[in-house]
Parts: C-alpha cells; structure tokens; sequence
C-alpha cells in the first residue's frame, strides 16, 4: 500500500529594490522585518541538514551540494513554515501538509507573508526604489531560481524506479502547470528561438539526475534528506517546476504528482510510459512549443508530445483510483477533483484555450501579451512585454497583472490569513507551529524534524519528530491545550 503523501512547497521570491539594490540585504530586510516584536523569531535548526546526501549512495565527482548559508535570516513560523533568505532570495517553505488543497492554503498563505513583509521593510527603511516581490523564477538576465515540491515517499522504493517513473511526468506536466515567458534566457533557450515559452525554468535544466540545484539542474534531483526517519522515508525533491499565481494550477500540479507517486509504489514502472530518449532535449522543446505539436522519440522509438504524455499519465492515474481510492493522496471528493481538473485543463489546453485561461497561467499570461501587443503594434522582442511578463508575478494585488486576469480561486482569503498564524492540523507543522506560538521565548530552535527547547539553567532539550504523520492535532491538541509551560508540556512528554 502506498504510504500517505505528505508534501510542501518552496518558493524562492524574485526581490528588487532596497538599499544599493542589493538583493541579499534587501532579502534580509524583507525577512528579519517581518519577524518584528510580537511575531516570531525563533530560529532554523541546521543540525539535520544534510544537502550533500545522495539517494544514489555516493554522488558523481562533477555534483556539488548546495551551500548552508547559516548566516543569514532564518526563523520559524507560527503556522509551521520556515521563512529564510536562500542566496540572495527570501524564501518561504510551506509547513508540512497532508492533502493539495492543504498544499495550496499553505502556498497561498506564503504569498500573504512575502506582501506583509516587504510593506513592512520599507515602512521601516523608506528607500530610494522600494523593495518589490516577485512570485517568479527567472529575472530575463539568465538567472533562474527555483520552486520546488517535496513529497513523502515509501523508502524501499529504489531511486532508480522513481526516475523511471517520474520523469514523463515532469518533463510533461508544464502545459498545464507553466507560468509562461517572453523569450529565452540561456544559449540552449536561445537555440530553440521560441518569442514565448510555456514554462519559466525548463530551459535552465541539464541533466537527467544530479544534486545540484542551482548549476547543471537535473530533472530528478538526488538530495537524500528525509527529514524523518531514513528507514522508512524517502522525500523526492522536485526542483523542475514553475512558481503559479493560479492556485488551480498549484493545485494540480501537487495532485497529480501525488496521485502518480502514489501509483508508484503499488502498480511498480511498468504501468508507467516509457520516458523520452533524450529527456533534456525533451523538457525544452516541449517548453517552447505553444503549439504542443512538438514531439519526441521515447525509448521503443513511439513519438510522443508532452500533451500525449499527459494523457496517459491521466488514464493511469484514473485507473489507479479507480482500483484503490486514492486514499493516499486525499480524501474520495478531493483525489475526484484531482482528476477532473487536471482532466479539464488537459482537454482545454489542447481544444479550446479560452476555457482554461482563468486556470493556466500561461495561457492567461499569453492572452495578455498578445493582446498588449496587438493593441500596440508592438514586435515580439519589444522590452515592454518582458515588463508585462513580470507585473503579472508582483505579489501586491493592487500592481498584479494576475491579480486581474480573473484567475479562479480555490482558498479564500479569510482561510489564507488565518493560515499566516494556524498550522496545518494533518502533520507534525501542528505541534512544531502551536509550540511555537505557545512558548516562543522558549524555544531555542526549530527544523522540520525536531524542536529544541530551552527552559533556561537545564541543557537545551530535543523533541524529534521523525514521523510527519505524527505531532498532527488528534494526537497534541489537548496536550497542548492543558500544557501552559514548555516545562508542563517536557514533564509529561517525558512521563
């Protein structure tokens, strides 16, 4: 049986403005300014870090592990999260989640906190150009940051199956997950001389595995770090993929790759289609293809596009429910709504692209264009649609092109602010979150996995969480409702 699919998202925010525009100051301003008196400022515990592990046992001799930047802001949220600056972007990583739905609250809510924290930073400073944030992943000058998806997989699951498995999906799923981009950044973009492409990152990628993720980008990236218990856990780490404005589209993209994860570890990859002969070819044509005609070879020689990969990864999908529930995933209504959205997008995007264009946001993003360019009598390279192409990723609703495309909403926005202070009850974020809240003045440091307390003249005191599923509002709320000391609350843990 497949093990529950625990998942979160992380998005580094594209930052403009602050003082002498430097990004990592004006990050660290964005960060350290929403972490005033009265909210939280506990902070990141890198004890568990382990970004050089690699799920293929040992990494090759080119691979280079991301660098732990433990000097720059970092601190925990009340609703679970962690906000940081990663490089020279704020960076906000969802709290652990059961469900996509959750999946979307929790992305959306990181949205609100990026707003209020850069409002907050130039109340404070007031600088020549005020900081800006961007829900992007690329700055049109060759540069691309990430947003990545974690989910929770069964450990005996070999690395290998997952590549496997996974890859058709990935390279695939960005004709209905894309943000969309005017032009081409890097020499392979450039090659392929597309005006606007569907996804932002997949010209950035060069291989098919790797560890890195800010240099020769992999596909399927092999970072081995669980954050649980490495016996029973594995957690993929998804750095191909768009930030979306449209949480429709986050929304399908956290629940199909669930589903097919799920479909994985109990149909095994012979269910699966056969992955492209050449996936790095094939992840950028299909990405610069508006027309999603352009196909490639797969491993038996069959030529199929991305739209035709889709299909059958949804098929599969569909039968895998069909057989065991999805229960995995989500509950019966959601994993239905899964299926029929993704269901949805698939047939618009292909035969009528008006029906999607409040869901797909690069279909709503493209419309926009188009229509400024007609209007304008504008050539394809003209500079103003690159403006364009980024006001639709400003997350201040009144500056948002997005914001105004009609784009369908999923969460409302009073579940959105509650989420900034609310931890998901479905995982360990509810303990981690509600200790936080409870007891901020003693807690020395927090991670995914664990929460460290300090009640002053005693050792600093470790509770591990190395079970998502564990630490969830069933099993502490009333622990912690009855506990009003971080001491009560050692006292009868260790009782």
């Amino acid at each position: 049986m497949a093990i529950e699919k625990v998942l979160g998202i992380e998005t580094e925010y594209g930052i403009v403005g602050g003082p002498d525009h430097d990004p990592i100051t004006a990050s660290s301003l964005v960060v350290n300014a929403f972490a005033q008196p009265g909210m939280s400022h506990v902070n990141w515990d890198f004890e568990d870090e382990m970004p050089g592990h690699d799920a293929r046992g040992f990494p090759a001799f080119t691979s280079v592990a991301p660098l732990i930047e433990t000097h720059l802001a970092n601190t925990v949220l009340p609703n679970g999260a962690r906000f940081y600056v990663d490089h020279a972007h704020p960076e906000y990583s969802s709290p652990e989640v059961r469900t996509p739905l959750e999946g979307v609250r929790y992305d959306a809510a990181g949205e609100e906190v990026l707003r209020r924290a850069a409002r907050a930073a130039n109340e404070l400073g007031h600088y020549p150009q005020p900081i800006v944030v961007y829900k992007n992943n690329s700055d049109g000058k060759g540069n691309s940051y990430g947003t990545h998806e974690n989910y929770l997989v069964e450990r005996s699951i070999e690395f290998a199956d997952i590549v496997r498995a996974m890859v058709p999906h990935l390279i695939s799923r960005q004709i209905i997950c894309g943000a969309g981009k005017v032009g081409a950044e890097t020499e392979a973009g450039f090659a392929l001389g597309p005006t606007y492409q569907i996804a932002q990152r997949s010209e950035f990628f060069e291989e098919i595995v790797g560890l890195e993720t800010t240099l020769k980008r992999p596909i399927v990236n092999t970072r081995d770090e669980p954050h649980g218990d490495p016996e029973r856990f594995r957690r993929l780490h998804v750095i191909i993929g768009d930030a979306n404005m449209s949480q429709v589209a986050t929304f399908v993209k956290l629940g199909s790759t669930s589903l097919l994860l799920a479909t994985l570890e109990d149909f095994g990859t012979s269910a699966f289609p056969l992955p492209p002969r050449q996936p790095v070819r094939a992840v950028r044509l299909y990405g610069s293809d508006v027309s999603l005609r352009a196909s490639v070879e797969d491993e038996e020689g069959r030529s199929l596009s991305a739209w035709d990969y889709q299909d059958a990864l949804w098929h599969l999908a569909d039968q895998y429910v069909g057989e065991t529930g999805g229960s995995a995933v989500a509950g019966e209504s959601e994993v239905a709504f899964i299926l029929s959205t993704w269901r949805e997008l698939l047939d618009g995007v292909r035969d009528d692209r008006d029906l999607v264009a409040d869901r797909i946001d690069w279909v709503a993003k493209l419309r926009l264009i188009e229509g400024y360019q007609e209007r304008h009598g504008l050539r394809s390279d003209d500079m103003r649609l690159r403006a364009i192409d980024l006001q639709y990723h400003d997350v201040r609703p009144e500056r948002s092109l997005a914001a105004r495309c009609g784009l369908r909403e999923l969460i409302a926005p009073n579940d959105i602010q509650r989420s900034l202070a609310e931890p998901p009850r479905s995982t360990r974020a509810y303990f981690r979150g509600r200790c936080i809240a409870q007891y901020p003045e003693s807690i020395a440091a927090a991670n995914w996995d664990s929460v460290v307390f300090d009640l002053g003249a005693d050792p600093l005191q470790r509770v591990p969480m190395m079970d998502p599923l564990r630490g969830t509002a069933e099993l502490t709320e009333e622990l912690l409702d009855r506990c009003t000391t971080a001491r009560q609350l050692l006292d009868e843990l260790g009782s």
